[in-house]
């Protein structure tokens, strides 16, 4: 479970089952599996030191799942506040793409998806992509996104 670091931060080690979900709820930034390739391994560690999540694919699919059988939150006013644009980039961040993937589908640069990520994190008053996916999630926008 959970380690303090000291700086606020904290390190999962091995999270089973439900703790999973427990530990996002508590601020969980990412989830890897034990049998990935050593390069997502870096790829997460550097995610981490920006301030961004990595949720491995495999993971992914199994937390839409989950979140999608929870009533949703009415979506409020702070989702008013988003653009077109920046809502489409929080529904693709929420079904598990990466930026390059995300500017791929969209037609933009990795750059513009970045810069779309942050200010839906500061417009929705969010710390991470994957407290972006649990939001979208609960307030239910991503039930009619395919999988």
């Amino acid at each position: 479970m959970p380690a303090p670091t000291g700086s606020g931060e904290e390190v999962l080690v091995q999270v089973e089952g439900r703790q999973r979900f427990e530990a996002l709820r508590v601020g969980a930034t990412g989830f890897l599996l034990k049998d990935n390739n050593p390069q997502l391994l870096v790829d997460a560690v550097r995610a981490a030191a920006r301030g961004q999540g990595l949720i491995d694919p495999q993971v992914t699919g199994r937390l839409v799942r989950r979140f999608a059988r929870l009533s949703p939150q009415p979506a409020g006013s702070d989702l008013a506040r988003l653009t077109a644009r920046e809502r489409e980039v929080l529904l693709q961040v929420a079904r598990g793409l990466s930026n390059g993937e995300i500017a791929r589908a969209l037609w933009i640069e990795e750059g513009t998806v970045e810069t779309h990520v942050a200010r839906v994190l500061a417009k929705l008053g969010l710390r991470t992509r994957v407290h972006a996916v649990t939001y979208a999630h609960e307030h239910g926008l991503t039930l009619s996104v395919d999988p």
